[in-house]
Parts: structure tokens; C-alpha cells; sequence
């Protein structure tokens, strides 16, 4: 048997359709025969419907010796389309190119459907204006940008947004051009005096993971890598008490202002309520499946929040140590987590790079923000605007309640934030995972200051990078939680002034990406 030769599909196909090509190449690339009667209707509505603005405009009344035939002088003489069919010629548009009545029509005498105006037309135009008008027409060709909209009725202020006519008149002609506005700049930042390093606290045996301070303002407290919780006095930095009890890393700690209790949680599962008048853990929430990464207090009800590696925010009942709500959406791990009591009452930030504001009282997500492209690590609420930032690898972002709208990018920090704080002064912190500490105006994101303090004598280089940083309550000191197994605190130079360190700030044009 012959073997039979194999094509490829491709083949095969280009195959068919040669074939049915010479079928059918008879009738290929033939015209539709042209109705010339449906062609004129068409033509006639056409003329009335996109042109009717301007016909009255730059007008030719042609004289007799012209509508006998074609102007020697005019190359482009020959007959014209009237928006009135049976009626004399009267009104022709004029300009400086003739096209055809269609597509797919040849450009002939007989198909052309505007006209240069012949050099008699035009005289014959320019002595029938007044003399005023006769200046400032002779060399215009077509209608002006205003004339065309005061035509048709719109004011010349009704135009599209971000652009504007600027009708010039000068030298016998008169020109229309669209101005472009001017680009916005951004605003000169409020100055803000340079933080300084006072102190260096050591104590903790692994890094340090969380901090927060006490509403009396005298004691912080911290969790770290070597399972303990520490609290010290705020004045001096000297440690008053440890607390053990977890059995892996302590990720989060909070002080509640309404009760005497401290609240913290851990890589080991566990959510725990301290009572701090005996020192001793008084109850537990049971509930996570994984490594509880954060958690805040709300601050109005006995309510608190957690969030986890699980993927899910728990709302837990302080006193029945009940779960309220299991607030899950998220695909990834939940890093952290942030409560207020306006709505939306709860906010996370997750490793699947979203935002999610919550409804408290549904349990249900009321918005999710896709912005962010990487992961959300930090979340912080402005205290005294209705606003809120978030910091990922990629930008911090800020954004306004209740509806999450963008407000404006805080690019520069190139770094994994992994935490954020701001004070009512309009102080941001930001800070990374390889040490540096940037602080920006909240207003209008300029970053005023960067610190990248050395670590701790004895320590890896390595080992510089800041996993917290919060404010005290009196905003004048600032504290951050490290690496290097110590916690800084910083606070404002009292010699700076605006001129010994002045914003080197330029008004330049905003370029900020969207999203």
C-alpha cells in the first residue's frame, strides 16, 4: 500500500479555503450596485443631522455664470450635494479637502461632495460683509470652535472637563486652540520637627514582636520571640514584670482602657486575657486554627478582634469568651487587623494583598480593596481624620472612610513594611524589615525624615529590622519593637527649627499611580 501523505492541520485548512475561494471568485470584490436615489435621502439627512450647526456658516451664493457649468479657474468645479433636495442651491459647505460621499467610493467630479470656493466666490462673499467682518474673515476657512457652539446653542463654557478654548484675535486672524489646564501640584507640607534615638531598652532573649502602651501613659508592655511578655515602666525603661505562659512566639499585645486586663496571642494558637492585678491569665479563646498574628480591642464594647494565619478575623466576647462572628474571605493569611467605632467597625489587611472592611454587626465583608499588590501587612488608623493607611512591599496607600476611596500613594519606603503608626500631629511612621524607619507628613505624604539605627553591640546586621512601632499616649515619644532583641525610643529633637532643618520640598507636578 501507498503510504498516504500527512498535512498538518494548518495545511489542511489553508487548503479548504484556497478551494472555496475559486469557487466563488467569480463574484469576488464586486460592488453593490448604488440606489441613487436612497444615496441622495442619505446624503440630504446626513448633511442635516451631523452638519446642521454650521451649514449657515462660511456660505458661497455661487453667481449665474457658475451654475451653468464647472469655473475654469476652480480645479475642483463640478456639481454640489444640497441638504434641500429640489431646491436652488444655495448654502455649500466649504473647506480645504474634498472626500467622497461614503466609504469604499472613488473621489471623481461626480461623487465629490465638498468644495474649495471658487477666487470669485470668495470676493464676491468678502464684498457682500460688512467691513468689520471683512478684516477679520478674509483669511478664515472654516467656523470657529465658539462660533460653532453659541450656533448651537451651548455656551462655550460647556466643554469637555480639562480642557479650555482660547479664542485669539490679533494680526487679521482669528485662531481657536485647546489649552490643556494646568497639572496640579502638590501642596508645601507642614514642617515637622527630625525624631532622635534616646534610648536603647535590651532585656528580651529573641526578637521583639509587638508592643503597646498603657492608657495611663506609664508603663509599655511587649511580646517577643522568647515566649515571654514584659512590661516596663515608660519613664525610665527599666522592666517591672515578665509573664509567661505562651509556648511559642507572642505576635500581639493590648492594654484595654475599660477593664484592668492585657490582652495577647501567639504562633502557638492561643488568644489569652491576663488580669493584671493578680498577673495571671484568667481566660482563653479557643478558636483558631493556626498562628494568631494580631489583635485590637474595640473601643467602645467589650469586643475583641483577632486575626490569624488561617485565613480568618475572629470577634470574640470579652467576658463569655464566645466567638461572635468568624469574619472569613480572605485566601491567605489575615496579618493584620484593626477596630473603631464608626463604621466599618473592623479592617484587616491580608497576605492575598487585600483590604476588607467589615460589617460588625452582619459578620460580612462591606468592602474589599484590590489596590495592593502585594501583601498588606500593617494597618493604621488616623485618630483624629476619618482615614486610614496601609503598607505593602509595594506603596502605603491612604484611604477615606467608610467606602475605602483612594486618597494618595506614599511610594519610596521599598522595603517589607510591617508596621505602621501616626500620631494627631499628622506624624507617619513606617517600618521595614531591613531597618529602616521612614516618617511622613500624613497630609500630603512627604517623607520628611529616614532613620536606619545601628543594632544592639553583638548582633547580626542582619538582624536589624523593626516588626512594631507605636506612639505613648502623650504622641511625644515614639517606641519600636526590633530585631536586635531590643526596643528603641525615639522623640523629637527640641533644638530643631525651621531652619536649621528646612522641608527641601518643590512644588513639582503630581505624578502618582493610581492603583
Amino acid at each position: 500500500f501507498q503510504e498516504v501523505q500527512k498535512h498538518s492541520v494548518h495545511t489542511l485548512v489553508f487548503r479548504s479555503l484556497k478551494r472555496t475561494h475559486d469557487m466563488f471568485v467569480a463574484d469576488n470584490a464586486k460592488p453593490i450596485p448604488l440606489d441613487e436615489e436612497s444615496h441622495k435621502v442619505k446624503m440630504a439627512v446626513k448633511l442635516r443631522t451631523e452638519y446642521g450647526s454650521v451649514l449657515h456658516m462660511p456660505t458661497v451664493k455661487e453667481n449665474m455664470r457658475e451654475k451653468g457649468g464647472p469655473n475654469p479657474g476652480d480645479p475642483y468645479g463640478q456639481k454640489q450635494y444640497s441638504g434641500n433636495q429640489g431646491q436652488e442651491l444655495e448654502y455649500l459647505i466649504t473647506g480645504t479637502h474634498p472626500y467622497p460621499p461614503g466609504p469604499g467610493v472613488a473621489l471623481t467630479a461626480d461623487t465629490k461632495v465638498q468644495r474649495m470656493p471658487s477666487e470669485s466666490a470668495a470676493q464676491s462673499l468678502a464684498v457682500a460683509l460688512p467691513a468689520s467682518q471683512t478684516r477679520l474673515d478674509a483669511n478664515r476657512t472654516a467656523a470657529g470652535v465658539g462660533d460653532i457652539y453659541r450656533h448651537a446653542g451651548i455656551s462655550e463654557r460647556s466643554q469637555p472637563p480639562g480642557m479650555s478654548v482660547a479664542m485669539v484675535e490679533g494680526g487679521g486672524n482669528k485662531n481657536s486652540a485647546l489649552m490643556a489646564k494646568k497639572a496640579p501640584t502638590m501642596p508645601k507640607p507642614q514642617w515637622h520637627p527630625p525624631w532622635k534615638l534616646y534610648r536603647v531598652i535590651s532585656g528580651h532573649l529573641g526578637w521583639v514582636r509587638c508592643i503597646a502602651v498603657e492608657p495611663g501613659n506609664q508603663w509599655f508592655v511587649t511580646g517577643s520571640a522568647d515566649r515571654t511578655i514584659k512590661i516596663w515602666d515608660l519613664a525610665s525603661g527599666k522592666l517591672k514584670l515578665s509573664l509567661t505562659g505562651h509556648i511559642s512566639t507572642v505576635r500581639g499585645v493590648i492594654v484595654s482602657a475599660r477593664s484592668p486586663y492585657l490582652f495577647s496571642c501567639g504562633e502557638d494558637k492561643q488568644v489569652k486575657c491576663w488580669d493584671l492585678e493578680y498577673n495571671k491569665v484568667i481566660r482563653h479563646y479557643h478558636g483558631h486554627l493556626s498562628a494568631v498574628y494580631g489583635l485590637d480591642l474595640h473601643p467602645t464594647i467589650d469586643v475583641l478582634v483577632t486575626c490569624s494565619r488561617d485565613s480568618t478575623a475572629r470577634i470574640w466576647d470579652v467576658r463569655t469568651k464566645a466567638s461572635v462572628h468568624t469574619l472569613s474571605g480572605h485566601t491567605n493569611a489575615v496579618a493584620t487587623v484593626k477596630c473603631q467605632a464608626a463604621e466599618p467597625q473592623v479592617i484587616t489587611g491580608s497576605h492575598d494583598t487585600t483590604i476588607r472592611l467589615w460589617d460588625l454587626v452582619a459578620g460580612k465583608t462591606r468592602v474589599t480593596l484590590t489596590n495592593h499588590k502585594k501583601s498588606v501587612r500593617a494597618v493604621v488608623l488616623h485618630p483624629r481624620h476619618y482615614t486610614f493607611a496601609s503598607g505593602s512591599p509595594d506603596n502605603i496607600k491612604q484611604w477615606k472612610f467608610p467606602d475605602g476611596n483612594f486618597i494618595q500613594n506614599l511610594p519610596g519606603h521599598n522595603a517589607i513594611i510591617n508596621t505602621l503608626a501616626v500620631n494627631s500631629d499628622g506624624v507617619l511612621v513606617s517600618g521595614a524589615d531591613n531597618g529602616t524607619m521612614h516618617l511622613w507628613d500624613w497630609r500630603t505624604g512627604y517623607n520628611f525624615q529616614r532613620v536606619h539605627a545601628a543594632v544592639q553591640p553583638g548582633s547580626l546586621d542582619s538582624e536589624s529590622g523593626i516588626f512594631a512601632c507605636v506612639f505613648d499616649q502623650s504622641e511625644s515619644r515614639l517606641l519600636t519593637a526590633e530585631a536586635d532583641k531590643t526596643i528603641k525610643v525615639y522623640k523629637e529633637d527640641d533644638t530643631a527649627t525651621e531652619e536649621t532643618h528646612p522641608v527641601s520640598w518643590k512644588p513639582e507636578i503630581i505624578k502618582r499611580k493610581r492603583f
